[in-house]
């Protein structure tokens, strides 16, 4: 426990640090967001500096060897999450390059996400003792699908990628939801640690459910310290290196420890921020109506009149209620 406290603080005070160095660095290469004009109340942040979700990547990086001796899983884990958080700065380069808000093509993105999806897919499978057992939610009792979890974790990591990618959409509002989601992850995994250990469980997944404690209280140290300069009237946005590289953690944590399950769960607002585009795309190209006044969901209500901080208190609410549900239903 203790352990897990310092590293917070040093996450968190590290970040804190690094925060005025990276916007003024950012700034005088005039790393700044071409915002597109869709949203009205969005037009007085054309030209804030983005990128800020270096910091994720510089923080957790320097700490991890901190705090965590070297393992082959907790750090391909990382290492695959800050390569989606490179794809995420190839994105926003190109977008401050050419003062655009078009980065990389669709397309692109996907190859380079499927890729590392793949990749790491194939890793856990052959690499790890993990293999294809994913726990059952609420339970510490676990099925093999074999071979089948290597495109579950595909799918997973495409899923977390895009989806908190979507719901950087607001000061504050992926940040905040991320921040809150891998808190309720660490008492999960507390929790099924604990319950594997009285069980007579030894070996691997102790110890990568250990390792992943740390990582994650890095990440939320490096969050809660990036926030501050984020919330609503950000000073600097997380950029697509920020929100790929959550995501990517967010999925590949899970699927390290076969709680592939428990993401939209937790992370129940991500999957929203999804779905409420594709809902809004499907039914617009088979019936020209839309169900939104615009998508993702966070916009629709930013258009219905509610203000970003109260948006950013509304998805934070419902992701509290959902962690508090899950370990209630742990415990039981």
């Amino acid at each position: 426990m203790i352990k897990i406290l310092v590293a917070f603080l040093s996450s968190f005070f590290l970040s804190l640090i690094l925060m005025p160095i990276i916007i003024k660095l950012l700034k005088k290469l005039s790393a700044g967001q071409t915002i597109l004009g869709y949203v009205e109340e969005h037009k007085n942040k054309n030209g804030t500096t983005t990128m800020g979700g270096v910091v994720f990547i510089i923080t957790t990086l320097v700490l991890s060897f901190v705090f965590l001796r070297y393992d082959t899983a907790w750090f391909v884990t990382l290492i695959f999450s800050l390569f989606f958080g490179v794809l995420g700065f190839m994105d926003d380069f190109l977008k401050v390059k050419y003062k655009q808000n078009l980065g990389l093509r669709p397309y692109q993105k996907i190859i380079g996400q499927l890729g590392l999806s793949i990749v790491f897919a194939i890793f856990v499978y052959f690499f790890t003792k993990q293999a294809g057992n994913i726990f059952i939610p609420f339970t510490s009792k676990s099925f093999d699908i074999k071979f089948f979890v290597i495109p579950l974790i595909i799918i997973v990591l495409l899923a977390t990628t895009n989806s908190v990618n979507l719901t950087d959409g607001l000061d504050g509002l992926s940040g905040s939801v991320s921040l809150i989601y891998l808190i309720f992850f660490v008492l999960i995994c507390s929790i099924l640690k604990n319950d594997l250990y009285l069980s007579g469980e030894t070996g691997e997944i102790l110890n990568n459910l250990d390792n992943l404690n740390i990582l994650s209280t890095l990440f939320i140290g490096a969050i809660l310290g990036f926030l501050l300069f984020n919330t609503n009237k950000a000073s600097i946005f997380m950029g697509d290196v920020g929100s790929l590289c959550l995501g990517g953690y967010i999925g590949a944590s899970a699927c390290l420890v076969g709680l592939e399950l428990i993401v939209p769960i937790l992370g129940f607002c991500f999957v929203f921020s999804a779905v409420s585009v594709i809902l809004q795309v499907v039914v617009y190209k088979t019936k020209h109506k839309r169900i939104f006044k615009m998508a993702p969901f966070h916009h629709h209500l930013q258009m219905s009149g509610l203000s970003e901080p109260k948006i950013v208190a509304i998805y934070s609410a419902v992701t509290i209620v959902l962690g508090v549900l899950s370990v209630i239903f742990y415990i039981l």
